[in-house]
């Protein structure tokens, strides 16, 4: 009996070619199965790309329609650009000037420092037991359009809005706290250091911008600014202000002057550009000014103060701690701190001016910041009934 027969398997040639032909068919119909379920899988995987491809587009069409472009790229060709209603926007300070003489009831007296109540000003339309239900309905609105995922801070800062307004002496923004920000009345160049050099680098270029606006005539008879500039309201001496954003809205015949300071802030990564709290402006001390202690409207931001000229015996001081400006050097500072300026010089001295603008302050995250933009989107609050 050979090998085959003693292990029992089949030993005519009939049978052991039906037994190949049969395990072939097999090995076929193993791969054809094969091959159908890639193909099912690979029409699976294009059809899932596909969805979120098409849900990605979705979204980006979302976030388009409801923030726009940013104001930085060209919004104020299309016209002028109001706040409140108001050509060309005013801030705090502005409202505070214009409160004086026939609109003196516009000002309450706050430890030495005049707040105004004009309809025209964000932080003073937003004071108020409403503010803190203004704020919570615009959250639940942007997270019903976007989402909930990293709003916890945010949502933790509307939530106990109050108490944080009300428990530090030094720092106490006027319009929102986000909790959980490192804080210092002065920060490092470096934590916006990208930001702060191409600032520094255009100091040639900002203080020639400076020197045209400055010395135009008088824009009307009887008045001794230039065109385009405020005088806010002091206890002595003046501080002019030319606005080029003012509470996230730029100013169109401003920014028309000043193109090279334009360019300037489109470049910049991290300037407040789309909400109330994004501000860039010349700022002018006259010797002898004094800018009363104040607190700022939130503690997102970070300002940053170019030295453009800066005479002795100006200085700057945040949460008790002062600080004096350098002519091409950047100050960062927490406005949020109870902070005031001065220029004791004199006459012959001539006036300090910076170039002031806002920056997000570096721990406040992109999903926080998109979500402040809409938020704080200028008019959102305003318009909010807090029902």
């Amino acid at each position: 009996m050979d090998t085959v027969e003693k292990l029992g398997r089949p030993t005519s040639d009939s049978a052991i070619r039906a037994e190949m032909e049969w395990s072939l068919e097999n090995v076929r119909e193993m791969v054809a199965g094969g091959m159908q379920s890639i193909r099912e899988c690979e029409i699976c995987a294009f059809a899932i790309a596909m969805c979120v491809l098409l849900l990605f587009m979705w979204y980006c069409y979302r976030v388009g329609r409801e923030h726009g472009s940013s104001p930085l790229r060209g919004r104020y060709l299309s016209g002028p650009s109001r706040i409140g209603g108001v050509v060309g926007g005013f801030m705090s300070s502005d409202c505070r000037n214009r409160g004086k003489g026939k609109q003196g009831s516009m000002l309450e007296e706050q430890n030495g420092f005049a707040f105004c109540q004009s309809s025209d000003c964000f932080r003073c339309t937003s004071a108020g037991e409403s503010l803190n239900q203004k704020l919570y309905h615009s959250l639940q609105d942007y997270a019903k359009r976007y989402t909930w995922s990293g709003m916890g801070r945010v949502h933790k800062g509307v939530r106990d809005q109050g108490r944080y307004l009300n428990s530090r002496p030094t720092m106490r923004p006027e319009v929102f706290f986000l909790p959980d920000l490192p804080s210092a009345p002065f920060f490092s160049r470096e934590v916006q250091r990208h930001d702060v050099e191409l600032l520094e680098q255009s100091f040639p270029a900002l203080m020639a911008e400076f020197e045209s606006i400055y010395h135009q005539p008088p824009a009307r008879s009887g008045s001794s600014l230039p065109p385009g500039w405020k005088s806010n309201n002091t206890p002595r001496g003046q501080w002019w202000t030319y606005y080029l954003v003012n509470q996230g809205t730029p100013l169109v015949l401003n920014v028309r002057r000043c193109p090279r300071a334009w360019r300037v802030l489109g470049q910049l990564r991290t300037f407040i550009a789309n909400n109330v709290f994004g501000n860039a402006c010349f700022s002018v001390l006259t010797p002898g000014a004094l800018i009363t202690e104040h607190y700022g409207p939130t503690n997102v931001r970070l300002r940053c103060h170019l030295g453009l000229r800066v005479p002795p015996s100006c200085e700057l001081v945040v949460g008790g701690e002062p600080q004096c400006w350098s002519e091409g050097s950047c100050l960062l500072f927490d406005d949020s701190f109870l902070h005031r300026a001065f220029h004791e010089g004199g006459a012959e001295d001539g006036p300090r001016v910076v170039f002031m603008v806002d920056l997000w302050h570096p721990n406040v995250a992109a999903a926080e910041r998109q979500a402040l933009d809409y938020i704080f989107t200028p008019g959102r609050l305003e318009d909010k009934e807090g029902k």
